[in-house]
């Protein structure tokens, strides 16, 4: 079996469905599905029961995804050892990026790093910050919102005020249809918890949708207000009424942290990534 096999069972594991294995790793359900059947032919059993709602892996699948699991961290830690002992900045550099950072911030970044350093391939992940999180330890690097991550090296890049924004003026105190959007607890307690200390604004809980894109753009349709940050919100400011989410004399922020293991920045390739990004200007978030 070649070592895309194992990453397709992996991901297969990881996201339950042969649809939402498609969507992830780009590539079409049939090709998976046909993959999938090549393997199990060759390895002699099934790997997993399709279920109407799931893939649930067999006893057999149990040990073969365990195999798999092993295979690559062991090609990994390989590939990272050869990294330390070539003179050349090559190899790959994972990343596993907040949604938010990853569509404002991160192609310019990676636009610059790719130039200066051609031979490096760029594994990138995207999500949630609390989905980033749960899989850190898969990535060389994460860029996180919210809290720094626990037992890693944490930096961080900036501190993003937030701000409540309608198409109506704020000032007037009528109940308006609150417009929320997707993202990690730490963000939804942060807002909860500004929200019960409002006794001038009225919200009408009207709304929930998948990402802060989409909340800003129903936002700008007249639906409704929404909370969002400063860094990518400095041309609505101008066009949009607006107000700091405070309590008392505390600004409520977001922070952005990048974070890795002190032993994977010996990495050339992620030791390069690391002083590209940690040394740009970061000011309402570059």
């Amino acid at each position: 079996m070649k070592i895309d096999d194992y990453r397709l069972l992996i991901n297969l594991k990881d996201y339950r469905t042969i649809r939402s294995t498609a969507k992830k790793i780009l590539i079409s359900q049939p090709a998976i599905t046909q993959r999938l059947k090549y393997i199990e032919e060759d390895l002699g059993g099934r790997i997993f029961l399709r279920t109407s709602k799931q893939l649930v892996p067999t006893s057999f699948g149990e040990v073969v995804l365990e195999h798999a699991v092993r295979v690559i961290k062991n090609e990994e830690a390989l590939r990272n050892r050869l990294a330390l002992t070539n003179s050349t900045i090559s190899g790959t550099l994972s990343i596993g990026a907040s949604s938010l950072f990853s569509q404002y911030f991160l192609p310019e970044v990676l636009r610059v790093f790719t130039e200066k350093y051609p031979d490096v391939t760029v594994d990138l992940v995207t999500g949630v910050s609390e989905e980033i999180r749960q899989s850190a330890e898969d990535f060389h690097v994460c860029v996180i919102r919210g809290e720094p991550l626990k037992e890693f090296k944490c930096d961080r890049l900036f501190s993003d005020p937030l701000h409540l924004f309608d198409t109506y003026p704020l000032e007037k105190g009528e109940e308006r249809p609150f417009i929320e959007f997707k993202s990690d607890p730490g963000f939804q307690r942060l807002i909860e918890s500004w929200i019960s200390s409002q006794t001038q604004i009225r919200f009408r809980r009207a709304m929930k949708v998948d990402h802060f894109e989409t909340a800003k753009q129903m936002m700008k349709r007249e639906l409704g207000m929404t909370v969002l940050p400063e860094s990518i919100s400095l041309t609505k400011m101008e066009t949009c009424a607006h107000i700091p989410l405070m309590e008392g004399n505390r600004l409520y922020t977001r922070e952005t942290w990048i974070c890795r293991k002190e032993v994977i920045s010996q990495l050339p390739q992620v030791n390069a990534f690391l002083k590209e990004i940690m040394g740009r200007d970061w000011t309402l978030g570059g």
